[in-house]
Parts: C-alpha cells; structure tokens; sequence
C-alpha cells in the first residue's frame, strides 16, 4: 500500500486558499498567510502573515520551512520563481472563470488529502448558486450591470464577476472585456463608452481602497447614466468578490443578486 505525504507546512500567498482550507477543517497545516487575508477572521489572528500580492518575505517564508505554497495568477510569477530556486514546491493556480474556481477548489482539497470533503463542500456551493440563479429566472427584466474594479483608468470585471453578475440576474456592459484575464486588457479609456451603455446599476469594488459613489456621480457626462439618475451606485467590498475562491461564489454573488433584486422591486413600483 502507497503511503502517501501530505503537504503539513503550506503557505497561502493569497487568501482564497486560507479560506478553502478553514472551511476544509485543514488549518493546521496553514503556516503563513497573505497580508490582505480577512477571511476567515481567525487566519489573520493565528497565522503570521508573509506576503502582500506582489511581494513576499522570502527569508520568512524559508524560515516556516513549507512543504508546499499556494498562490495565484501570472503577478505571482516573480515570487513563485524565487521560492523555486530555494527548492519550495509551489503551485500558482490561474482560475479566472467559476468552473475554474471550482477546478482550483477541488484540486486544493486532493492536494491535502481531503478529496471527497471538497466535493461535498463545491456542491453545497453549487446548490446555493442555482437557488439565486432560479430566482433570478423570475425577473421582468434583466438590467445593465457596469462592474469597475479600478478607477484610473477604468478597469472593468474580471470574467468571474462578470458570469455572478449575469447568474444573479444581470447583463454585464462589457462582457466582450471579461474574458481578458490581465487588468490592461480590461481597461477603459473614455467615458463615452461606458455612458453609451447606460448602466441601470454600477458596483465598484476597488481593489486595495475604498469605493467612492460620490466621485462616481461627479464624473463628467455620468449625469445622463441611468444608474447615476437613479442613484444605483454600490461597493462590494474587494474580499467578498475579488477573490477567487469561496468568498465571491457564497457572499459575493448574495451581494449582487440583492441589488439586482432591489432594482427589479424598486421598477414594480
């Protein structure tokens, strides 16, 4: 019989994964955690905290003595490549889309022995994604969704949001934008476009500081933005929705689904 070794030091530099392992009953095995990790509230309590998004404590980070890092994304790239060198096992997952969440998931759990519990977890997941997209079923009608994840310049969503917009009962003004997973291919350069596409509802989440409605509303020509008119102007705050992991797939869809079911409420009126 294989005896197989389960990684028992990791280090999560991004939070999904700190969030995925609590919920996995895995941390323990959690030696360092990302800065900006605030979910669950008890990572950030218990776990020294080794790396920002961009950056990392590579002397920390070897002193924990991991046998495997987590992280996320190409802007990953320098410090999964400086902690190779050191001889660190390190796996950067690229999820960008929620069947990829759900892939990154999963393979996090087989990855620390807890398999079938990930599947259990994912499908729970799944359930409660199908109880809003059926009531989403149910709306008269569907309205523009303008999702700025940036400010200067306008950077629109990444292609997760952009399907929990569309799930909840929205329709994405950029969907052709989504798909592009770096930031500078997501960016919008004039105003005009996105006033040509008159949002009915704007959610900013500014990823790093917080949303401004109030600057929002003094953008020149934004006047004439239904979503401005009607004073449609929301902040999903950047841990519940950018992340891409358990957070954006329970809380952050909720989120969403209840403006989008406020606005429908609000047109019966």
């Amino acid at each position: 019989m294989l005896n197989l070794q389960l990684p028992s030091r990791i280090i999560c530099l991004t939070e999904e994964t700190t969030e995925w392992l609590y919920m996995l009953g895995q941390q323990d095995r959690i030696v360092g955690i990302s800065g900006y990790t605030v979910r669950p509230p008890e990572a950030r309590k218990e776990k020294p905290k080794i790396s920002a998004f961009l950056s990392a404590k590579i002397d920390q980070i070897l002193e924990l003595k991991p046998d495997c890092v987590f992280g996320f994304s190409d802007l990953q790239a320098d410090i999964a490549s400086a902690l190779i060198r050191q001889g660190i096992q390190v796996t950067i997952f690229n999820q960008r889309s929620i069947e990829e969440i759900f892939s990154m998931l999963y393979q996090v759990g087989a990855i620390v022995g807890q398999a079938d519990e990930a599947v259990r977890q994912i499908e729970l997941i799944k359930v409660h994604l199908n109880t809003i997209q059926l009531s989403a079923q149910t709306f008269n009608h569907r309205p523009k969704v303008y999702f700025e994840e940036w400010d200067s310049p306008y950077i629109s969503g990444i292609q997760w949001v952009s399907e929990l917009v569309e799930l909840a009962g929205g329709k994405d003004c950029f969907p052709e934008l989504a798909k592009q997973s770096l930031a500078k291919n997501r960016m919008i350069h004039q105003d005009e476009l996105i006033i040509e596409r008159n949002p009915d509802i704007i959610i900013g989440s500014w990823c790093g500081k917080k949303f401004r409605p109030n600057q929002v509303m003094q953008r020149t020509g934004w006047e004439n933005i239904s979503a401005v008119k009607n004073q449609q102007i929301f902040e999903i705050k950047s841990p519940f929705i950018l992340q891409p992991g358990p957070a954006a797939l329970t809380e952050g869809v909720e989120q969403i689904h209840q403006i989008i079911l406020n606005w429908q409420n609000n047109q019966l009126m």
